[in-house]
């Protein structure tokens, strides 16, 4: 930091296993990633390639790369995974993993249908290869889950080896913990801190005051995740209570 604050709410340090910032790369150029790893490199702790913008990519390789070489992993967004799977095509998807040198992946299943129990044994079967996200919650916003599903659904995939359960929300925060106006479901989300550890979850959260009200609820090291480039310095200072929209709740710590 480049000057002292009092009083301000401790931070984890990377490599994070609480506090995540996951950032969603929905295009970057070479020369953006560059720009954006000078600044938001320091808060950034995971970046996911968006849905399946990883095929369309010009100079992917060296995309990652720059990624890598500052220390943050990088992923597949899982409709990649699930354009690969609806195609029968899992083991061009695990060697195509291996390409690119990726140490973690996404398994969702919120644009098409895959049994549960099948979507766990694709979690257990990557697990052994990589680090394994899953997602739990559609993309359609007519699918609205009953909270007892959601949390049925997170247990088993941590138990079938995922290192986080991501809550979607899409990249527009319209849909799975919110609702199509973007607010929060909030019972929702106190259904499922009561059985799932706040510690295993990255909250979907590209909005400001979606953002917000997580860390209200959570505090400062929530993870959260599709949060856009641009977004990461003010998310940290929200994080911080340095900005209007959380400084009250954390004075006097």
């Amino acid at each position: 930091m480049n000057y002292m604050i009092n009083d301000l709410p401790e931070r984890t340090a990377k490599p994070r296993d609480k506090g995540i910032t996951m950032v969603m790369d929905k295009g970057l150029s070479l020369r953006q990633v560059e720009d954006f790893l000078e600044v938001g490199g320091p808060y950034t702790d995971i970046v996911k390639l968006g849905w399946a913008t990883s095929y369309v990519t010009p100079n992917l390789t060296e995309k990652i790369k720059l990624y890598q070489e500052a220390g943050i992993p990088v992923y597949f967004g899982g409709t990649l995974f699930e354009a690969f799977i609806v195609r029968n095509q899992f083991d061009d998807y695990c060697r195509l993993l291996d390409k690119y040198k990726l140490e973690h992946c996404e398994v969702s299943d919120g644009s098409i249908t895959i049994e549960h129990e099948i979507k766990c044994e694709y979690i257990s079967r990557l697990a052994k290869q990589v680090t394994v996200i899953s997602e739990v919650g559609s993309k359609d916003v007519q699918k609205i889950f009953a909270p007892y599903k959601w949390i049925k659904l997170m247990n088993a995939e941590i138990e079938a080896g995922s290192w986080k359960v991501i809550a979607e929300a899409r990249e527009s925060g319209n849909v799975g913990i919110y609702r199509d106006s973007g607010e929060v479901r909030q019972g929702l989300v106190d259904e499922i801190l009561t059985q799932i550890p706040e510690g295993t979850i990255i909250w979907e959260a590209p909005q400001k005051a979606q953002q917000v009200w997580f860390i209200k609820l959570i505090g400062a090291n929530v993870s959260l995740g599709n949060i856009a480039p641009t977004d990461v310095i003010p998310l940290e200072t929200l994080r911080l209570g340095i900005r209007s929209d959380t400084f009250d709740h954390f004075l006097n710590l």
